[in-house]
């Protein structure tokens, strides 16, 4: 039949720790993922992606194990296809047999019919807040901006390099616009 979907174009997965969940809304977490997938993704692209509200401590011991940085930060992107600057530059664990974005050398098979996987994102919810605070926005808006940043990573786009920012930066601008739409179009 045309016009219906057998399957959902996006799956995505929230996970919310249990100390935030009275201040996040999966719903609305689910609305903003999508507000961003539409900035980050082609409209055709069917894809999964995760989401993890969490705690400082989380987040600092991500980045150190993944980063090589022992510091709190707002928000990690682990992308499948993607990797950048964001791993870090340190010695491997002893052990470790791949890194993220190795799929050249071990690819990724996914049964028939599957979605393919874009990454997970990782926010702070703590860290939100202080940054919400000191941009005096709304912790909501705080959370929003970090899961559209979060997803452009997982697709490939970076700020190191001036020309990137401005490009990442202009999409940023773009999803929130999408996220501010779908907020105003509730009910």
């Amino acid at each position: 039949m045309m016009g219906v979907r057998e399957r959902p174009l996006h799956q995505i997965d929230i996970s919310i720790d249990e100390r935030y969940q009275a201040e996040l809304s999966e719903p609305w977490l689910l609305s903003v993922i999508e507000a961003g997938l539409h900035t980050a993704v082609t409209q055709e692209s069917a894809v999964q992606v995760s989401l993890l509200i969490t705690d400082d401590d989380t987040l600092r011991e991500l980045n150190l194990q993944f980063r090589g940085l022992d510091e709190v930060t707002d928000v990690l992107s682990f992308s499948m296809d993607h990797p950048g600057h964001w791993e870090g530059e340190f010695d491997e664990p002893e052990g470790r047999l791949l890194k993220p974005g190795d799929t050249d050398d071990f690819p990724l098979v996914l049964p028939p019919g599957e979605i393919p996987p874009l990454g997970e994102v990782v926010v702070s919810y703590p860290q939100a807040r202080r940054q919400a605070a000191e941009h005096g926005q709304t912790a909501g808006r705080e959370v929003a901006h970090l899961i559209v940043h979060g997803l452009l990573h997982l697709v490939g786009h970076d700020h190191e390099v001036t020309e990137e920012r401005d490009r990442m930066e202009a999409l940023e601008r773009a999803g929130l616009e999408a996220v501010a739409r779908m907020e105003t179009a509730r009910p």
